[in-house]
């Protein structure tokens, strides 16, 4: 048995992992799928401080409270970012960190920052003096490779369900010690073929290079595998614990 911990990425909640988290548990694995504060059945709690560390305290409080040891900790997209502090927290209590669509940003860098400099400016005037990220639209038609394999009646409940996303934990930097980094990594890519992120990992690309060594599985889908091939995300996940 494997003790699962399933961190979304940014607009959704824990309920994403839901078609993943059904076929772990019924193989026997320990499923916690988190939702982060001021996202989803916690939209209310969102604040002009809730951030990058907000996410990582609630990462860490959960495993902790838990008392979860051996954890397989796995960040969707932005997820990514609080897992990332997270391993790097308490490294004592996992076992692997799965990146699903997402790796370990540099120290110092922000998922904000991957944004190219006319998209920040975009997102800027559109945000204003608020502190959410507003959801996006889910239009397959206008974003038909990273929203490839979502049927109609699940991109309507994004459009339902996704909330705006505290714009803290997109800015803040990732920032870590050091402590988690002998840690075993994974990735499992869908948007990008596998034989282009071998290459980038290989390359030292800056997004890429902490999987030199590490698991990199392909899941050819969009950039929500969760929901687009819950079973066998659900597969790979057991493998990999």
């Amino acid at each position: 048995m494997t003790t699962f911990v399933l961190v979304p990425g940014f607009w959704i909640g824990g309920w994403a992992w839901d078609g993943v988290a059904a076929p772990l548990r019924a193989a026997g694995h320990q499923v916690h799928s988190i939702t982060l504060t001021g996202v989803a059945e916690k939209a209310h709690l969102a604040t002009p401080e809730t951030n990058l560390d907000t996410h990582t305290d609630d990462i860490v409080r959960l495993i902790e409270d838990e008392d979860l040891r051996d954890v397989v900790l796995v960040g969707h997209s932005g997820g990514g970012m609080p897992v990332t502090q997270a391993a790097d927290r308490v490294p004592e209590r996992i076992k692997r960190v799965v990146y699903v669509e997402s790796g370990p940003l540099p120290e110092g860098v922000s998922q904000f920052d991957t944004n190219e400099p006319a998209e920040q400016e975009r997102l800027r005037a559109e945000i204003g003096d608020g502190h959410l990220l507003p959801a996006r639209d889910w239009d397959a038609a206008a974003d038909p490779v990273l929203l490839a394999g979502l049927d109609e009646a699940t991109l309507a409940m994004l459009r339902e369900r996704s909330t705006p996303h505290p714009l803290g934990a997109a800015t803040q930097p990732v920032r870590r010690t050091g402590a988690g980094d002998a840690l075993p990594v994974a990735l499992v890519a869908c948007v990008f073929p596998l034989d282009q992120v071998k290459a980038m990992v290989a390359e030292g690309h800056p997004f890429f290079a902490a999987f030199q060594g590490g698991e990199i599985r392909g899941l050819p889908t969009g950039h929500w595998p969760m929901l687009s091939e819950p079973k066998r995300l659900a597969e790979i996940l057991a493998e990999l614990g």
